[in-house]
């Protein structure tokens, strides 16, 4: 299977909800994307992997492309 490009776009991901109460999954999945505490911001460069771990989490994210 081909390899699905994105542009060279880059997603600014900021943590806006306590991950208190959710799964271990989605803790870790915050974690994977290099999240530490509450309100940081971290940029991330766009592709397939990284938009369905943000769709796992999206209620703990404000995501600005």
């Amino acid at each position: 299977m081909p390899k699905k490009e994105t542009s060279g776009k880059t997603l600014r991901v900021t943590w806006v909800k306590s991950d208190i109460g959710f799964t271990k999954d989605q803790k870790a999945t915050i974690k994977a994307l290099g999240l530490r505490r509450l309100h940081q911001t971290v940029e991330h460069k766009d592709h397939p992997a990284l938009r369905g771990m943000l769709n796992k989490v999206i209620h703990m994210l404000k995501i600005e492309e």
